[in-house]
């Protein structure tokens, strides 16, 4: 008895020695992302579900807290959708999914991502409208959604967006000064 409690205190302890990991949820979300897109190319290989965060995962770049910051699959030949659970990435900078074959819409849940500087989303076949809840992103420079299948107007919410430099949709580029105006 004396020494399976001991083996319990010592298992205890050794945890608390782990260092600490945050990459769960962020993990989680990026893994549904690979579940709903085709990878042909398997570039997305090395995406483990099973490991502790996915800053080991190619593609993907974390800060010093192990927090993804970066995702990076433009060019990938990856066709499938996004996902709405994207929005818990939330120390994301960089969402890069340019010129694949990605197709639906974009989730209004991306507007969660506070610390959001680029969005690229440009040259796949996605549908709809742009989401007014990317007027939330107070972080956002960059918005490229030109060469996909949207419909409907920028959204006001956009031109209240002070950082954002530059919106292109369709082959048409959008002064944030005239979106204010």
């Amino acid at each position: 008895m004396a020494a399976s409690a001991l083996s319990l205190w010592s298992l205890f302890f050794a945890a608390l020695a782990l260092p600490v990991a945050f990459g769960n949820s962020e993990g989680d979300a990026l893994y549904t992302l690979r579940r709903s897109l085709s990878d042909p190319d398997n570039v997305l290989q090395s995406w483990d579900p099973t490991l502790v965060n996915p800053c080991t995962w190619f593609h993907i770049t974390c800060n010093q807290d192990n927090r993804v910051t970066r995702v990076d699959l433009g060019n990938s030949n990856l066709s499938g959708h996004l996902v709405p659970e994207l929005g818990k990435l939330e120390h994301l900078q960089y969402l890069e999914l340019y010129k694949n074959n990605l197709h639906g819409t974009i989730p209004a849940e991306l507007g969660k991502l506070k610390n959001l500087i680029s969005l690229d989303l440009y040259n796949n076949n996605i549908t709809g409208t742009i989401p007014s809840s990317l007027g939330k992103l107070k972080s956002l420079v960059f918005l490229r959604l030109n060469d996909n299948q949207l419909t409907g107007p920028i959204p006001r919410e956009l031109g209240a967006v002070s950082s954002l430099k530059v919106v292109i949709r369709k082959l048409e580029v959008y002064s944030v000064r005239m979106m204010r105006k």
